[in-house]
């Protein structure tokens, strides 16, 4: 990455990802060092800002298969409620993934009891059989939004559903949801269609086709409908392709994407180093590719949500996606995406999946996931206005972001600091960064990096407004605020 000076169009916000600076000109590979002895890192402050992450940044993704259980997101599901309102008070759930093709929709009253409790990338991720989900499900989903204060993102069958259930269940999920109800997605994945659901000879022109006929359907419906697209899996010609598009139609309000670091589940390579690595090796979209991403957002003027994404695809990898770990790469690429300029990331989950943040199920209880506490860390900044900040060190792996609580705010209200290496590290600061009222500080923690339980996100005591240096620990996280 680069830390040349900026205009802050949207197509910088790549180089000024520089909140993360200490990917900046490093090595990748580190050299051979005295680990007795701890890392050096020099963070320099700037006035510049860079993005203001919006208050609904956090989101949750789901399969469109729990939707066949109309109990699960509900207001009664009282333990689910709670989590997500601790995660943030205005979240974004993003329903859809791999089932959303084999999902159908109906008005009638479910016939049969669920055929699961819980649904999850843990679970047969194609469900062939397929499942219904019904009017009584989608208004539960209401009073489960409602309760946690969280908008919906609604995906739609295009891989194997008909133009006529589309407009059914967007025409329903529009008059249930309501305000809740943030933009309808149709597709999941559309670039991996070729060869399953599609012949191979299928191109970006080709879904933008299908999706103009579905959309033109759905909008003669439900006319003040809104739309997001084109929730890709890693293909970046579908969103130029989709963007080109997306401005033609007023009611297209937001581009979208997946985002997996590794995978699939099973390689050798999926392991927690390549994990805390600076660019994990099988990522499903590069850091350079996030430039294209940015021209569609400039050309568009439309915001851009990572809608599903998390640590390993295919379901997440045991020993490294329920580990500490998850929480500190999650800390980690949360922010980082924010400093690229996106409005949002949806991590997925559900049931009992390997990389999910919430897991369990109304009837054994609902549980968090070291990962949920990476995103809480993250959450802090919400609201905030990141600023450019340089971090020098001679290992990649240490990360720095700030921010100001407000747009007119002056000097800094938020101040994070992340080690993924196994090295302490000390931090110099610049004189007067702190400057001003006590700095108050919290910790991201575990007992071990490859640890399943015992993570926390603990009050770490008071800073000092003159302290210039600042350790951190192997493997943690530090957030410093201030009011």
């Amino acid at each position: 990455m680069s830390s040349r000076s900026t205009n802050l169009t949207r197509r910088d916000f790549l180089q000024l990802s520089g909140v993360a600076l200490s990917a900046l000109a490093l090595p990748s590979v580190l050299r051979a060092q005295d680990h007795s002895e701890p890392l050096r890192a020099t963070l320099s402050a700037l006035a510049n800002p860079i993005f203001t992450i919006p208050t609904d940044f956090t989101g949750l993704s789901y399969e469109a298969a729990q939707l066949a259980n109309p109990a699960f997101f509900a207001a009664s599901n009282k333990a689910l409620v709670q989590l997500f309102r601790e995660l943030s008070p205005s979240g974004v759930l993003r329903i859809g993934g791999g089932t959303s093709e084999y999902t159908s929709y109906s008005d009638a009253a479910p016939a049969e009891p669920p055929p699961f409790e819980v649904f999850g990338p843990d679970t047969d991720k194609t469900n062939k059989k397929g499942t219904v989900t019904t009017a009584r499900a989608l208004e539960n989903l209401r009073g489960f939004l409602d309760a946690t204060g969280w908008s919906c993102l609604y995906g739609l069958n295009l891989g194997q559903g008909t133009k006529e259930n589309a407009v059914n269940e967007a025409a329903a999920a529009h008059r249930i949801l309501g305000p809740r109800l943030a933009a309808l997605q149709i597709g999941n994945e559309p670039d991996s269609f070729r060869n399953r659901f599609r012949p191979a000879s299928y191109t970006p022109e080709d879904f933008v086709s299908e999706w103009r006929t579905f959309r033109e359907a759905i909008a003669a419906k439900v006319p003040d409908a809104k739309f997001a697209g084109p929730d890709i899996s890693n293909k970046l010609p579908y969103i130029t392709a989709f963007a080109d598009e997306a401005m033609k139609h007023k009611d297209v309000v937001m581009l979208t994407g997946h985002y997996y670091a590794m995978g699939p589940a099973g390689r050798p390579d999926a392991t927690i180093a390549n994990l805390l690595s600076d660019e994990p090796k099988s990522t499903t979209m590069k850091w350079s590719g996030v430039a294209t991403i940015q021209d569609a957002m400039k050309k568009t003027g439309l915001p851009y949500r990572i809608s599903e994404g998390n640590s390993c695809w295919n379901g997440g990898q045991h020993g490294v996606s329920d580990t500490f770990a998850s929480a500190l790469w999650c800390a980690d690429a949360v922010l980082r995406f924010a400093s690229d300029g996106f409005s949002g990331v949806c991590l997925h989950g559900g049931g009992n999946g390997i990389y999910s943040p919430i897991v369990g199920a109304p009837s054994t209880g609902i549980s968090r996931r070291p990962e949920y506490l990476g995103m809480q860390f993250a959450q802090r900044f919400a609201g905030a206005t990141l600023m450019q900040v340089k971090l020098e060190c001679e290992d990649n792996r240490v990360r720095a972001y700030a921010a100001r609580a407000a747009k007119h705010a002056t000097g800094l209200q938020h101040l994070a600091l992340i080690n993924k290496s196994d090295r302490a590290v000390e931090i110099s600061l610049p004189r007067g960064v702190l400057a001003g009222k006590p700095w108050q500080s919290e910790k991201l923690s575990a007992p071990a990096i490859d640890a399943t339980s015992g993570t926390t996100l603990a009050w770490a005591g008071k800073v000092s407004h003159k302290q210039t240096v600042l350790q951190l620990e192997p493997y943690t996280a530090l957030h410093l605020a201030r009011d």
